[in-house]
């Protein structure tokens, strides 16, 4: 189903004019190992130190790692092994690299996989700033650690926001977009709605439920509805810093923040696919 409400934001200021640069190579610390040893042609080696082993077979253990972003956020990533094409997955907002799992136990089979964290989920660390500028940073800060180079990026939701940065301003093979509109202005009323209420610490957690209940569709009740809401870790103030553009922002401004962030792909075009559970409409490619 299409989630409307898990947007990526600048967090701007509404008087200031919208821009949205990602850096192409951060200045990244050197990963530090959490987790992770395994054994590919009778070596012992640690996946998160070193480039992709193409010899390494699909079922090869996956490692963890923290490297660290341009601001001193630590971000957590796993390297799932596999040989093959590098792909690199990006969570929706509330959820983790944990979300991706069944699809990551599958593409292993075929892929060099490489998962993490946004800042403020999961196991990485919590940050100042969650706008779309900073997140697509990170992403960038993994990228570079892990030593891919061109890898498609996928992102679901705020992920697919996110992906849609990067993709604008590093290298990659290609980007694939699942369920997040780009039309992020016209969630504005929607979210505009139930703020007092986000805002309010005693009631966020049940308006957090009530919105992603809505967009359960006919999951609802599944086991793997169950995984995924299990797996989710609401942060009011991560939540609230992700969404403050839509917040702060008018429509108007919102949208030149969008252009801008996309702006990079007319100097590099780059293959794009957007995934919907709900048809956007046939405007939506224009």
């Amino acid at each position: 189903h299409h989630r409307p409400l898990d947007t990526a934001t600048d967090g701007s200021s509404p008087t200031k004019e919208p821009s949205v640069v990602v850096s192409p190579r951060p200045r990244t610390a050197a990963p530090k190992i959490a987790v992770g040893i395994g054994r590919c042609n009778q070596e012992l080696v640690f996946r998160s130190t070193v480039s992709r082993h193409k010899t390494c077979p699909w079922w090869y253990a996956r490692s963890m790692a923290i490297t660290t972003g341009a601001d001193g956020t630590t971000i957590h990533y796993e390297d799932h092994g596999g040989s093959g094409t590098d792909v690199v997955l990006v969570h929706g907002i509330t959820e983790s690299s944990e979300t991706w799992r069944p699809i990551t136990d599958r593409l292993t089979t075929k892929h060099h996989v490489v998962t993490l964290d946004l800042r403020g989920h999961g196991k990485s660390g919590t940050a100042d700033r969650y706008d779309l500028e900073a997140m697509a940073g990170d992403v960038v800060t993994v990228i570079t650690a892990v030593g891919m180079e061109h890898a498609p990026i996928v992102g679901h939701s705020l992920g697919g926001a996110v992906v849609s940065a990067v993709g604008a301003a590093f290298p990659v093979a290609s980007v694939v977009n699942v369920d997040q509109s780009l039309q992020l202005g016209s969630f504005k009323e929607q979210l505009s709605a139930v703020e007092p209420q986000l805002r309010d610490p005693e009631m966020f957690p049940l308006v957090i439920d009530g919105l992603f209940g809505q967009l359960a569709g006919p999951l609802a009740g599944t086991e793997e509805f169950a995984r995924v809401n299990d797996a989710r870790r609401p942060d009011q103030d991560v939540v609230l810093g992700v969404w403050e553009m839509i917040f702060a922002m008018s429509e108007e401004d919102i949208g030149a923040v969008v252009e801008g962030a996309l702006a990079g792909y007319a100097g590099h075009p780059v293959p794009y696919l957007s995934l919907f559970g709900i048809d956007p409409g046939p405007e939506y490619a224009d």
